[in-house]
């Protein structure tokens, strides 16, 4: 099976450790944010994974070379110039010939990638996107009135949202709603779709996920490897 790793993004947000690093590799614990990424694919049959780089590329290429120690094969694509999110996708149209994990960079999870693609072979659509349940909780009470009365009072509700997870399963057909040489971002691609009608399936993550975008992420992630991720993915 085949998935593709969107590498390329600046790490804007973890300066200063990105001005060295290329975020992919920034390690949590004893690995590479990548390492981590790659092993969990691997875990669940997809040996063909593609890399879609652009800041700092030769340190990943060096980094991961063909991808045999890892027992699966990698292809390093790279692009010339900022393609966003979805963008770089399309430079690898002639490699991606069967339906294709997407995912961002820069989050961890344990998520089951098998079951999820399961789930988007089944379905009809082109396009299925993991969500994820995030709660927060509101900082401030919930007045409830009626003309000049107060009738209730919720102190400091939870918020329930369910975010873009940044996972994805691709149908190669989809690839022809990407410009060619174009940046183009996934949120530009969802709104285009829905606006022509075109049905988007949705797959709920219940496994641990996080994004480590921004430096607080990347420090709880240091904390919590050793619980969530290295003994599980030993097993």
């Amino acid at each position: 099976m085949q998935a593709v790793i969107l590498s390329g993004g600046l790490g804007s947000r973890l300066k200063p450790f990105t001005e060295v690093i290329p975020k992919p590799l920034l390690p949590i614990g004893e690995k590479a944010v990548l390492e981590i990424q790659i092993e969990h694919l691997k875990k669940y049959g997809f040996t063909q994974i593609y890399l879609a780089t652009n800041y700092k590329s030769s340190y990943i290429e060096n980094f991961f070379g063909d991808g045999s120690k890892y027992g699966v094969q990698l292809v390093i694509s790279k692009e010339d110039k900022p393609l966003g999110t979805v963008g770089p996708i399309k430079l690898l149209k002639s490699y991606l010939n069967e339906p294709f994990l997407v995912m961002n960079g820069d989050i961890l999870t344990l998520v089951d990638y098998g079951k999820m693609y399961d789930f988007a072979c089944q379905r009809s659509t082109i396009l299925t996107i993991g969500t994820k349940e995030i709660i927060t909780p509101f900082r401030f009470g919930n007045i409830f009135t009626e003309g000049e009365y107060v009738t209730g009072i919720e102190e400091k509700p939870d918020l329930h949202m369910n975010i873009l997870a940044g996972i994805y399963i691709f149908k190669p057909d989809l690839l022809n709603f990407i410009p060619d040489n174009t940046k183009y971002d996934m949120d530009a691609l969802l709104k285009s779709m829905l606006a022509n009608h075109i049905p988007i399936t949705y797959y709920p993550i219940s496994e641990y996920w996080l994004d480590i975008g921004q430096i607080e992420d990347y420090e709880k992630a240091q904390q919590i490897y050793e619980q969530n991720f290295k003994h599980k993915e030993e097993q």
